[in-house]
């Protein structure tokens, strides 16, 4: 695996290194000693598949909070989504920026997402599917979410938004959310 750090200090972009033969190609597409070698942290408590039906489909922004703040690990392995990744991190000097990356099936790439990083992603085709490792469990009283639409954030998402949950249209705008590293924590 080769790691590329984003702009976004800590979420990096991991492409393969596959060994091909007559027979195809192999590649490693997750290992926690590679990854605690880059300083990320393993994300291997709970995997996840999401299906989008429709292209436009939007899921996001999500994140969870201490003392469950979760890293993530997603790929792409049907079609293509649009993912990006705000930093929620209070002290960062990108503190609200984001940043967007496309992942396919044909491109093969992955996003690491570190802990107190809000995700959200549009799916590009019809039957996308994301296959994505969380370093802790889903826990409903940490979770928290960004507007896919919060003007201070200014995301232009590459697709008209089609579908979305209604969860994720009631997300509070930024104004609402915490500002220091206390009150997110809380």
């Amino acid at each position: 695996m080769h790691f590329e750090e984003s702009p976004l200090g800590g979420a990096f972009i991991i492409s393969l290194d596959p060994r091909e033969d007559d027979r195809g190609s192999f590649s490693r597409a997750y290992c926690t000693q590679e990854f605690e070698r880059h300083g990320l942290k393993a994300v291997g408590v709970q995997c996840n598949m999401a299906l989008n039906f429709h292209q436009g489909t939007l899921r996001g922004l999500h994140y969870q909070v201490p003392p469950a703040a979760e890293a993530k690990f997603f790929r792409c392995i049907r079609g293509a989504n649009y993912h990006f990744i705000v930093d929620m991190r209070p002290d960062s000097s990108t503190y609200l920026k984001h940043f967007g990356l496309e992942l396919s099936a044909d491109n093969r790439l992955g996003l690491y997402i570190p802990e107190l990083f809000a995700h959200g992603y549009q799916a590009l085709t019809d039957g996308s599917e994301a296959f994505y490792m969380v370093s802790e469990y889903y826990t409903p009283g940490c979770e928290r979410g960004l507007r896919h639409d919060d003007p201070t954030l200014g995301i232009k998402w590459p697709q008209a938004v089609t579908t979305i949950s209604d969860k994720d249209t009631a997300w509070p705008l930024l104004p609402c959310l915490p500002t220091t590293q206390a009150e997110v924590s809380r």
